[in-house]
């Protein structure tokens, strides 16, 4: 999710050379993407209709980053819905607070809404799998997914924030990870647009996508469909990587480092 230290992300909105000719023109068919990293080709041209409601927080300063594949989803997904934020309370959400209410008033019901992240502390999570192999068949599809979009650190700031009214209502899950493993970068794979603190950190789209594979009936249909429009993203990401020099500092620090071992 931060910042691949040996590269560097061409702004896709930079407007370029004045006139006609260099000013960058905004897809005005779907994507709302610049025209030359158009995704309309691969965007669903009918929202994907889910049983599971998706819910995404998304992180002010995500709302803003060109790299976010928030927008995406809302395009590919019909029950999908964001809230821009730093934490999930009481009145941000219709859907929310009828969970949240139905829980208060029957604490013994069982839980229908899931959130994804991983449980590296206090807070455990279960493996999505699992949890959903636990539930007797009335409760096929009739589940809401939630997602928080942010760097690894505000994501998590953002679960901790939420937990109060969060925990009332929704059990944490988790797709596979290893926080001993480096995380990829876009050189290690086609669907990474960021580098992820550490295996199993992924995009919130792909987050989503493998999360729908598990709910849904068929759930690997739309996977593929959500990571087509992934892959495509950042292909043409990569297309606008360019190399730059290491950050003096880190040049520095990494001597200092190599004299001390």
């Amino acid at each position: 999710m931060e910042a691949d230290e040996v590269t560097r992300v061409l702004d896709l909105s930079d407007p370029g050379p004045t006139g006609d000719e260099g000013r960058r023109r905004i897809c005005s068919r779907g994507c709302e993407r610049p025209i030359n990293v158009c995704l309309c080709d691969t965007i669903p041209s009918e929202a994907i209709s889910t049983a599971t409601q998706v819910v995404v927080l998304q992180h002010p300063h995500e709302h803003r980053h060109k790299l976010a594949t928030v927008p995406l989803l809302s395009k590919c997904l019909l029950n999908f819905q964001t809230l821009i934020g730093r934490r999930l309370r009481l009145g941000h959400s219709p859907l929310l607070d009828s969970l949240y209410n139905a829980a208060i008033q029957n604490p013994n019901q069982p839980f229908r809404a899931i959130y994804l992240f991983p449980g590296i502390d206090s807070s455990p999570a279960v493996e999505i799998s699992k949890w959903r192999s636990s539930l007797n068949d009335s409760y096929v599809g009739n589940h809401v997914l939630i997602a928080f979009d942010g760097t690894w650190k505000h994501a998590r700031e953002m679960v901790h924030a939420s937990l109060p009214f969060l925990s009332k209502f929704a059990i944490r899950v988790c797709l596979d990870y290893d926080v001993r493993i480096d995380g990829g970068t876009i050189f290690d794979s086609d669907l990474i647009l960021r580098k992820e603190p550490f295996s199993g950190c992924m995009s919130t789209m792909e987050a989503v996508a493998r999360a729908l594979h598990v709910l849904e009936p068929n759930g690997v249909e739309i996977e593929d469909r959500l990571v087509e429009v992934l892959k495509a993203m950042v292909r043409f990401q990569a297309h606008h990587l360019k190399p730059i020099n290491p950050r003096p500092k880190l040049l520095k620090r990494g001597k200092k480092d190599e004299k001390n071992n």
